[in-house]
């Protein structure tokens, strides 16, 4: 993959979190592939408690590494990326996993909206367009019911509101700095933009195969996910937030 200009973007302080538990795997090539895309992209993986050489090898090409203490889950370390993006003022951040299912080649796609000031939030959808992607059956139950449930609150159409490959302005860099969900959270971060009045796009994006490992999302624990997350978004329906104050 070639470096890709596109416009705005060399203008842009921005940064590419990279949540990972035990990837060694597949971290490096991850961070080669971003770099690739745009040497001026910042990664910094966050090593969330991994047992192996994960972090190790992340430093050895070239990316920042923060290392959590203990396994604390993706919205902890999420959130520890934009805690990092928002001190060090990044105006524009990208969320890649660090298993390889999220190709930096689909950059652009979820970048374009953002550097247009058309979208303060974009994510790449698996299931627009004219790609396919497989999973279980439990958790395609889950994708549905969550897109159809945050779709009624968002007041748009909404298709994978689980997907984790993203691209946030200041704006939202701020938000989630100050405040994240916790265990699965990409659905109820998606609640808390339409709550805090952020503009939101899905576009479409094609999306591979885990590289290495397996998923720890096994059936039964996506039947508590599904239940755990639309009973938080049914709570979250009776809060109300305000927008951290800052430029964007």
């Amino acid at each position: 993959m070639t470096g890709v200009t596109l416009p705005g973007l060399a203008e842009r302080r921005r940064i590419a979190i990279v949540p990972a538990f035990n990837e060694e795997g597949s971290v490096a090539a991850v961070i080669d592939e971003i770099h690739s895309f745009d040497p001026g992209f910042e990664i910094v993986v966050i090593n969330d408690g991994s047992s192996d050489r994960t972090g190790e090898i992340a430093r050895s090409r070239g990316a920042r590494v923060i290392s959590l203490p203990f396994n604390l889950g993706i919205g902890a370390a999420m959130q520890t990326g934009f805690r990092f993006a928002q001190e060090n003022g990044f105006n524009l951040a990208v969320q890649i996993d660090g298993d390889g299912q999220h190709d930096p080649a689909e950059l652009p796609a979820i970048l374009s909206p953002v550097l247009a000031g058309e979208a303060d939030l974009v994510i790449g959808s698996r299931f627009l367009g004219d790609g396919a992607f497989r999973s279980s059956f439990t958790r395609r139950l889950g994708i549905r019911l969550f897109a159809w449930t945050v779709s009624a609150i968002a007041g748009q159409r909404l298709t994978d509101t689980t997907s984790g490959f993203r691209a946030v302005n200041r704006r939202g860099i701020v938000l989630f700095a100050a405040d994240y969900p916790r265990d699965y959270p990409e659905v109820e971060a998606t609640v808390m933009i339409v709550k805090h009045r952020l503009r939101l796009k899905e576009v479409p994006v094609q999306m591979r195969e885990r590289a290495t490992g397996r998923s720890s999302i096994t059936a039964l624990r996506s039947v508590y996910y599904i239940a755990k997350v639309l009973l938080a978004l049914f709570v979250d329906l009776f809060r109300r937030g305000e927008a951290p104050m800052e430029d964007a």
